[in-house]
């Protein structure tokens, strides 16, 4: 079949056991309820396989561009597409293959990812086929009414590896959500008072942030000289469907915003940096209705490297409700103009977040 529709993929068994040959179609999106998004656009999942007891390939196609995920001046896809089809992968073997029902609740704990082969990130004429190898863990699982759960993915582009990444999750019945949503407070209202203005902040220009649209950043600044996730209920790739909270990838995308903010003006090259890995953990849900600030700390580098790290902090009223660890490098100019290339002492080096 054609290249662009099918992919081949060899893949190794078990010890002593025989080479696995699969085919992952890449010719329509599944189901969106099945990844839990509410336009087909954003459903990037497009096959799966089970190839072992616990082991999933799964298969996704990156637009060559996208309204909030395109790629960078550079022709690299968006980073955090990664997340997302993690994200998706996990909602779609959770309900086709692992017994998850339909009407569960979704709440992210961790996620992560490191890039390892950037190269093979750039966008071409054709959309990306990604393929993930994914491995399946049950974690504090007590079904029915509470499900754990984590995937742990190696990333292929057109059969290059080039990524790892991974996500943990549980899911709950309503009955249960509602109980830990709400425990302790009072939930009634919450909608009404979420379109409710937040303390003034001045949104920063899409350029700033890494950004094309007015609308997609997510990045203000208080006249105290705080930084503040600014949520727009309106944004139809971010709030895709409707909640009760701030998603994780909100979050995210306001933490990596504000990374590009601070490390493109700490690095001199004139092609800025890219994001190299990311480390997210979710001890809280994040309400929609009250501020939620930024708060940046540049962590002291591990070894002799152009590796920056940063943790930033998304604190809610005194609480934290995640941290973002993440690793830029200073991207290197070419010598041509159709060649990207990255500083070869950092780039796969594999040093985690």
């Amino acid at each position: 079949m054609d290249q662009l529709y099918e992919l081949s993929t060899r893949v190794p068994g078990e010890t002593g056991t025989a080479v696995v040959d699969a085919s992952l179609k890449f010719l329509q999106p599944v189901s969106r309820q099945l990844v839990h998004r509410a336009a087909v656009a954003e459903v990037f999942i497009t096959d799966a396989l089970q190839v072992g007891q616990d082991r999933f390939l799964v298969g996704a196609q990156w637009p060559r561009d996208h309204a909030l995920y395109h790629p960078d001046a550079q022709g690299m896809a968006d980073p955090l597409l990664l997340t997302e089809t993690v994200r998706q992968a996990l909602v779609y073997l959770a309900h086709e293959y692992c017994g998850i029902p339909l009407g569960h609740r979704f709440v992210g704990s961790d996620t992560h990812f490191e890039i390892t082969d950037h190269e093979a990130l750039l966008v071409g004429d054709t959309p990306l086929h990604v393929t993930l190898d994914a491995q399946w863990s049950w974690v504090a699982n007590r079904p029915p009414r509470r499900f754990g759960m984590r995937v742990d993915a190696v990333v292929s582009v057109a059969g290059r590896e080039c990524a790892r990444a991974g996500l943990s999750v549980y899911a709950v019945d309503e009955e249960l959500y509602r109980r830990l949503r709400w425990r302790g407070r009072q939930g009634q209202g919450r909608d009404e008072a979420a379109r409710v203005g937040h303390c003034a902040a001045t949104r920063l220009p899409a350029a700033e942030v890494g950004r094309l649209r007015a609308k997609d950043s997510v990045l203000g600044r208080t006249e105290a000289g705080d930084w503040q996730l600014l949520v727009d209920l309106h944004h139809a790739v971010l709030f895709d469907h409707p909640g009760d909270h701030i998603p994780l990838m909100v979050t995210l995308e306001g933490a990596r915003q504000l990374g590009h903010r601070l490390v493109h003006r700490r690095h001199d090259a004139p092609a800025g940096a890219v994001l190299r890995a990311v480390q997210v953990d979710c001890p809280a849900f994040a309400d929609l209705d009250e501020p939620v600030r930024l708060c940046a700390e540049l962590q002291p580098p591990a070894s002799a490297s152009d590796v920056t790290r940063l943790r930033i902090a998304a604190v809610q009223r005194e609480d934290i409700v995640a941290t973002v660890a993440m690793e830029w490098l200073p991207r290197v100019l070419p010598a041509t103009p159709e060649e990207v290339t990255f500083c070869p002492e950092t780039v796969g080096s594999g040093a985690a977040v």
